[in-house]
C-alpha cells in the first residue's frame, strides 16, 4: 500500500491511517477483502482548539501498523458495516459509538505495543494538489479548506517552505504548462487558457506578459523561431497520447471524487517523527471536547447582550463615569458603517487604505490607497495607480500581501474576499456586482465621510452624461444600434448585458443605445453580466449600425477575414476597437474616461460619414 507517497508492506490485519486530501494506492498479488472507514471530525468553534489543531493535528496523522490484537478492532468494524447498512437513524446513532469504541481500542494498543506517528508533509501534499488540479478552478481558500487549515496559517507556512506564496506557485505552475502548448502545439489561446486553470483568455495573457516577460503570441513566435534555426533531424513530442491515472478518494461535492494524476515535480519528504503522548494528549482531548461541547454553560450572570449571550450587571460608579470623556473621545476616532455583514467599526480617517477593483472610485474621490489589487496596464488609473502595493487578483488577493502593507481599513469587492481579509484590519464588503453605481459610490463615500464629494460627483457625472446624449441625438446616433463583441477567427462573444464591462454600461445605460432586437431581448430580461458566444458565419446577423470590439495584445486579426470584411459597418468603418484593459474596470473614474471614448468615436464615424 501507498499513502501519500509512503509505502507499506500490508498483511493481515494491517491498519493504516491518513488525513483528507491524502492520495492511496494498492498493489495485491491476491484476492485480499478490507474496510474503508471514512470519518468526519466535528469540533466546537473555539480558537484556542484551532490553533491547537493547526500546529498538532491527530486527524491527519499518516500511520500504518500490523495490529497484534486485531480482533476488537474486527469485530467493531464488522457491526458498524452491518447496522450502516441498514440506514436508519437509530442504528446510525450506534454506529457513533461503535466508533468511539474502536477509537479508544485504537488508543489502547498504540500504547502496549509503542506506535511511532508522524505528521504528515502537508505542504508536500499541497504542491501534489496543485500539479494534479492546476487545470480547476482551485484557490487559496479551497485548498485551505480541503487540508482542513485557515488560509492565513496555509499560505504562511507554504512560503515559509517553499519561498513562493502559494497563489504564486500555482500562476508559475501554470504558465510552466501554458508555455510547453504555445512553443509545441497550435492551439489558439482561448484553449491553451483553459487547459491550464483560466477562463479568461485576457487574463491569461496578462499573467503570461508579467510572469515571463512576453506576450503569448511573441513566446510562440520566438519559441518556434529558436527550434526552427536548430540543426536538428529530429524533435522529441513534449506529450503524450494518454496519461496514467489514479483513482483518488477526496471530500469535495460528493464521495468516491476522483480526479486526474500527473507526474508529482514538488515530492514528498519522509514524515517527521512526534513523540507519541502528544498525540494522545491532543486525540483525547479533541474526543472528550466532542462529547462535552453541548455541556457548556455561562452561570451567574443576569443580562443578556446583543448576540444572545448572558453577561453580568456592571453598577454605575464615580470611577466608571471618569471613563465617559475617554470613550466619546475613542468614538470621535472612529466611524460605524452599516453593511450586509452588520456594523463595522472603521477609523474616522483612515490613512492605510487597501482596496480591491475599486481603485478609481477611490482615486474620484481624492483617496489614494497603500494598497491594491493587480491594475490592467491599460486601465484609465494605471498611471496614477503605478506606484502602489501590488494585493493580488481582485477576486483572490493574497492575505500575506495585505497584511504586510499595514492596512487600517480594507475594502472588498466581494463577500468572498471580505471572509478572506476580514480578520486582519476592519473590512467593508461593497459587492460591486450586486450595487448600483450610484449606491457604491454613496456607501464609499459615507465609510470616509465624504457624502457630499461623492453627491458631486455622481451629479457632474451624470450632468456629462446628459450633455453626450443631447450631443448624440442631435447627430441622429441616438436611433442607431450599436453591438460589443470580443473574440477571433472562430467565435466571436457577444455582449448581451449592461454590466459585463467592455464600454457595455456606458453604451446600453447611460447613452441608452439599443443593441440589434436578437440582442436586446436578452439585455432587457438580464440583470447579470453575461455574454454568449456566436461563430463567425452567423455573426453579421448580431451586427449593428456601430461595433465596439474589445482587443489586447495577440488578439486574432481579422483584416483579411472575408466573412468580417463583408459586413457593413466593418467596410464602412464604424466598428471601433476598444482596449480590454481599458473597458474592464466599471468604477466612476473608468466610466467616465470610457464616456470620452465611446461618444467621441461614435461622434467621429458621423463626422466622415
Amino acid at each position: 500500500m501507498n499513502l501519500n507517497g509512503i509505502d507499506y508492506d500490508a498483511d493481515h490485519h494491517y491498519i493504516v491511517h491518513g488525513g483528507k486530501g491524502m492520495l492511496l494506492s494498492i498493489e495485491a498479488g491476491e484476492m485480499f477483502e478490507y474496510y474503508l472507514l471514512f470519518y468526519r471530525a466535528s469540533l466546537p468553534g473555539r480558537k484556542d482548539l484551532a490553533r491547537l489543531l493547526e500546529r498538532t493535528n491527530p486527524f491527519r496523522m499518516q500511520y500504518g501498523f500490523e495490529s497484534l490484537e486485531p480482533l476488537p478492532l474486527h469485530y467493531q468494524l464488522m457491526a458498524m458495516e452491518q447496522l450502516w447498512a441498514q440506514g436508519s437513524l437509530l442504528e446510525r446513532i450506534q454506529v457513533k459509538a461503535l466508533f468511539y469504541q474502536f477509537v479508544h481500542e485504537l488508543l489502547k494498543q498504540f500504547t502496549k505495543d509503542g506506535i511511532n506517528l508522524g505528521q504528515p508533509d502537508v505542504i508536500g501534499q499541497v504542491v501534489r494538489y496543485i500539479e494534479e488540479q492546476y487545470r480547476h478552478n482551485i484557490s487559496l481558500e479551497s485548498i485551505a479548506e480541503q487540508f482542513n487549515y485557515s488560509p492565513r496559517h496555509l499560505s504562511t507556512r507554504f512560503k515559509g517552505e517553499t519561498g513562493f506564496s502559494l497563489i504564486e506557485y500555482l500562476i508559475r505552475f501554470r504558465l510552466q504548462h501554458a508555455e510547453k502548448l504555445l512553443r509545441c502545439t497550435d492551439a489558439p489561446l482561448r484553449d491553451i487558457a483553459e487547459e491550464v486553470g483560466y477562463s479568461d483568455v485576457y487574463y491569461f495573457s496578462r499573467m503570461f506578459r508579467k510572469y515571463k516577460g512576453q506576450s503569448p503570441i511573441r513566446f510562440r513566435k520566438a519559441s518556434r523561431q529558436m527550434s526552427s534555426s536548430d540543426n536538428r533531424p529530429f524533435t522529441t513530442a513534449g506529450f503524450s497520447i494518454g496519461e496514467n491515472i489514479l483513482s483518488r478518494y477526496n471530500v469535495l461535492e460528493y464521495d468516491n471524487h476522483y480526479h486526474f494524476h500527473n507526474k508529482v515535480i514538488g515530492g514528498s519528504s519522509p514524515m517527521g517523527i512526534t513523540k507519541t503522548s502528544s498525540f494522545f494528549v491532543v486525540m483525547l482531548l479533541s474526543f472528550t471536547l466532542l462529547l462535552s461541547a453541548c455541556g457548556s454553560a455561562n452561570v451567574g450572570s443576569n443580562a443578556t447582550n446583543s448576540n444572545g449571550s448572558k453577561a453580568s450587571e456592571v453598577t454605575s460608579s464615580p470611577a466608571n463615569n471618569s471613563n465617559a470623556t475617554d470613550n466619546t473621545s475613542k468614538e470621535a476616532q472612529t466611524r460605524t458603517i452599516s453593511t450586509l455583514k452588520g456594523d463595522i467599526v472603521v477609523p474616522a480617517n483612515p490613512e492605510r487604505v487597501a482596496v480591491l477593483y475599486l481603485q478609481g472610485d477611490l482615486l474620484a474621490l481624492g483617496i489614494k490607497p497603500v494598497g491594491t489589487s493587480s491594475v490592467f496596464e491599460g486601465a484609465a488609473f494605471a498611471e496614477e495607480m503605478g506606484d502602489i502595493e501590488n494585493l493580488g487578483s481582485w477576486y483572490e488577493p493574497n492575505p500575506e500581501a495585505v497584511m504586510a502593507v499595514k492596512p487600517d481599513l480594507i475594502l472588498a469587492a466581494s463577500e468572498e474576499t471580505y471572509e478572506l481579509l476580514k480578520d486582519i484590519a476592519p473590512t467593508i464588503p461593497i459587492p460591486y456586482e450586486k450595487m448600483a453605481t450610484d449606491e457604491r459610490i454613496m456607501k464609499i463615500g459615507e465609510v470616509f465621510g465624504k457624502e457630499q464629494e461623492a453627491q458631486a460627483l455622481l451629479d457632474n457625472f451624470h450632468e456629462k452624461v446628459e450633455k453626450s446624449k443631447q450631443k448624440l441625438d442631435e447627430l441622429g446616433i441616438l436611433d442607431k444600434t450599436v453591438t460589443i463583441i470580443e473574440g477571433g477567427k472562430k467565435e466571436m462573444a457577444v455582449i448581451d448585458s449592461k454590466l459585463y464591462g467592455r464600454g457595455s454600461q456606458i453604451i446600453y445605460e447611460y447613452l441608452g443605445l439599443k443593441a440589434p432586437e436578437i440582442i436586446q431581448k436578452k439585455i432587457d430580461g438580464r440583470e447579470k453580466a453575461t455574454g454568449g458566444f456566436v461563430s463567425l458565419e452567423v455573426l453579421p446577423e448580431y451586427i449593428g449600425d456601430f461595433v465596439f470590439r474589445s482587443v489586447w495584445d495577440g488578439a486574432d486579426d481579422l483584416s483579411d477575414n472575408p466573412i468580417w470584411n463583408s459586413i457593413p459597418a466593418i467596410k464602412e468603418g464604424r466598428m471601433f476597437e476598444i482596449g480590454f484593459d481599458f473597458s474592464y474596470y466599471s468604477d466612476i473614474y473608468s466610466l467616465d474616461k470610457q464616456l470620452d471614448f465611446i461618444v467621441e468615436k461614435l461622434v467621429s464615424a458621423y463626422e466622415k460619414k
